[in-house]
């Protein structure tokens, strides 16, 4: 009987000490550190730049280089979490979340086309929303704010330290 007892009680603090750790989790742990924001630029018929960059809402930035850029290797950065958190607002009121999932070729979305061109395919998550949105850059439909917000995610990203761009 005082062996089972012990047991109950073991079993008690194992699962509390799990339920405090889970919740630390949530500010230090993998949710800090999974990508809140992501852009990767595809191959086009030219020299375009190929590669993805991610950052996480502690301020991680991951970045792949894969052809016609300075960093091949992947590579790490830091920038101020406030950054991200601040990107992400901004990529909120420019209306992102409401954005088409597509803007390619075969999309009534994509307006007149043109081809050669590459595709910039970027992800956000902000208050348990994630968007996706492929854009092929030969769409003339594409919102112009897209286009802005690619570049913002670049800058304060600091992709330009590894493509030389």
């Amino acid at each position: 009987m005082r062996r089972s007892a012990f047991l109950v009680v073991l079993f008690l603090v194992s699962c509390s000490r799990h339920h405090i750790a889970s919740s630390e989790e949530s500010t230090t742990g993998p949710a800090a550190v999974a990508p809140a924001i992501t852009l990767e630029r595809t191959a086009c018929f030219g020299r375009c730049p190929v590669y993805r960059i991610t950052g996480s809402l502690s301020g991680l930035v991951t970045y792949q280089g894969i052809a016609h850029v300075r960093h091949l290797a992947p590579a790490t950065g830091q920038v101020p979490a406030e950054r991200v958190s601040g990107l992400l607002k901004e990529l909120d009121e420019a209306g992102y979340f409401s954005f088409a999932d597509r803007y390619t070729s075969s999309e009534a979305s994509c307006g007149r086309y043109a081809t050669d061109l590459p595709t910039v395919i970027t992800s956000a998550t902000l208050n348990g929303r994630t968007k996706r949105v492929e854009h092929d850059q030969g769409c003339a439909g594409a919102p112009g704010a897209l286009v802005v917000l690619e570049r913002r995610i670049d800058d304060v990203l600091g992709s330009g330290q590894w493509t030389g761009r």
